[in-house]
C-alpha cells in the first residue's frame, strides 16, 4: 500500500516568500528522510514553498479563476510530503509517528488511491486514458 504524509506546519499559511527552516530542523529531517530510504519504504519526498509563492485556481461554472496569495480564510497548507510504500494504514502511521515534528506540526497519514480500489467501469476508463498516454 502506499500512502502520503502530509506535513501541515501551522502557521505556514502566512509564511513570507523564501522563507527557510532552521538549519538545526532541517539536519533531524534529513536523518528522518534516511531512516525512509534506508528502511527501504520512501518513494519520494518534496518539501513546499510557502502558498506566498503559490496561486490557487478555483472553479465555478466550469470556469477557472486564478487568485494569488494572500487566499482568505486558509487555516491549514502543506508545507511538504513524503510517498512511502507500507503494509497498512498502521505501519504508516508508526512511521510519521517517528517523525521529528515541531509542536506547531501536524502530519495527515492518507492511502493511494490504486486502480484497484475503483470499479470495474472506473479502472476500464482508465485503462483507456492509460493507453492513449503510451501511444
Amino acid at each position: 500500500m502506499r500512502f502520503m504524509l502530509l506535513m501541515i506546519p501551522k502557521g505556514y499559511e502566512s509564511a513570507v516568500p523564501g522563507v527557510m527552516p532552521e538549519a538545526a530542523a532541517v539536519e533531524a529531517m534529513m536523518e528522518y528522510n534516511r531512516k525512509l530510504q534506508d528502511s527501504g519504504i520512501l518513494i519520494s519526498c518534496e518539501g513546499l514553498h510557502p502558498p506566498a509563492m503559490g496561486a490557487r485556481v478555483s472553479f465555478s461554472g466550469g470556469k477557472p479563476l486564478v487568485t494569488d496569495w494572500p487566499f482568505a480564510e486558509t487555516k491549514e497548507v502543506l508545507g511538504g510530503y513524503w510517498m512511502i510504500k507500507v503494509n497498512s494504514k498502521a505501519e504508516a502511521i508508526q512511521w510519521a509517528s517517528l517523525c521529528p515534528a515541531a509542536d506547531n506540526e501536524v502530519i495527515e497519514v492518507r492511502q493511494i488511491q490504486e486502480m484497484d480500489d475503483f470499479p470495474e467501469d472506473i479502472q476500464q476508463i482508465a485503462s483507456d486514458f492509460a493507453s492513449m498516454q503510451s501511444s
